[in-house]
């Protein structure tokens, strides 16, 4: 009897484990299918009622996921999907859309402060996943580069899922890949005494240590000038839409 009780057990755990596996990988397929360079193939993603039904499926085991004996870089991988995977869900519950929230300031502030999505257990908004449990638990800068709000002006949404055992190089590629090619992170003006950064380098300032420019610099190929004068873009929150 309890040799049978100790055979039960590991298979439970180990379906367990297999089911936590399994959404993580429909979900990898999925980025695979419909994410590019350029953003993301709503329309061919809505109009494709199994892949929808799909994608509320990875949500829901996203919602009912235990972090219990969960790796630091196994939570961190698991908020950064459970917080794009609800973006997409969202975004494609609502297409077709101007952006977040429909494009407009009202919208988007209740898009991303409704308590109305549930991850590992707890009801929470967009906004508290990454202010209240991302930043302050995992306190990762680079986490700015792999988040993504569907808006033209983010980084651009990882076409893969994010795994902790290759965590650290992934968002060092997506941080690199930012400042150096994307015109959205930087625009170096006046011979290189003016840039213009991203929104993201203000809104999230305390975050990146030494001020952007040091910050930039750590992965940037052709160093900016430490003196050089820093300005904001302005943040395009249209749909990151590809077709």
């Amino acid at each position: 009897m309890i040799r049978l009780l100790l055979i039960l057990s590991i298979l439970v755990v180990c379906g367990s484990t297999a089911s936590a596996q399994n959404w993580l990988d429909t979900y990898d397929n999925l980025l695979q299918k419909y994410v590019t360079p350029g953003g993301v193939k709503y329309k061919s993603w809505h109009d494709n009622a199994a892949d929808m039904k799909t994608l509320a499926e990875v949500v829901d085991h996203i919602a009912k996921q235990s972090l219990d004996g969960m790796t630091h870089d196994a939570k961190l991988a698991f908020y950064l999907n459970a917080y794009n995977a609800w973006i997409l869900h969202t975004i494609l519950s609502d297409y077709p859309t101007k952006g977040p929230g429909g494009g407009g300031l009202f919208g988007r502030n209740k898009y991303f402060k409704a308590k109305s999505r549930t991850v590992a257990g707890k009801t929470t908004s967009f906004h508290l996943l990454e202010n209240e449990i991302i930043r302050p638990n995992f306190q990762e800068p680079r986490i700015h580069f792999a988040l993504n709000c569907a808006s033209k002006s983010c980084p651009p949404l990882h076409t893969r899922a994010f795994r902790d055992s290759s965590l650290d190089s992934t968002l060092d590629t997506l941080t690199r890949r930012f400042v150096n090619d994307n015109p959205n992170a930087l625009l170096v003006k006046d011979n290189g005494k003016t840039v213009e950064v991203s929104k993201i380098f203000d809104w999230y300032d305390v975050d990146f240590e030494g001020g952007v420019i040091a910050y930039m610099n750590k992965y940037r190929e052709e160093k900016l000038d430490t003196n050089a004068k820093v300005r904001y873009q302005k943040y395009h929150w249209t749909l990151n839409e590809s077709h």
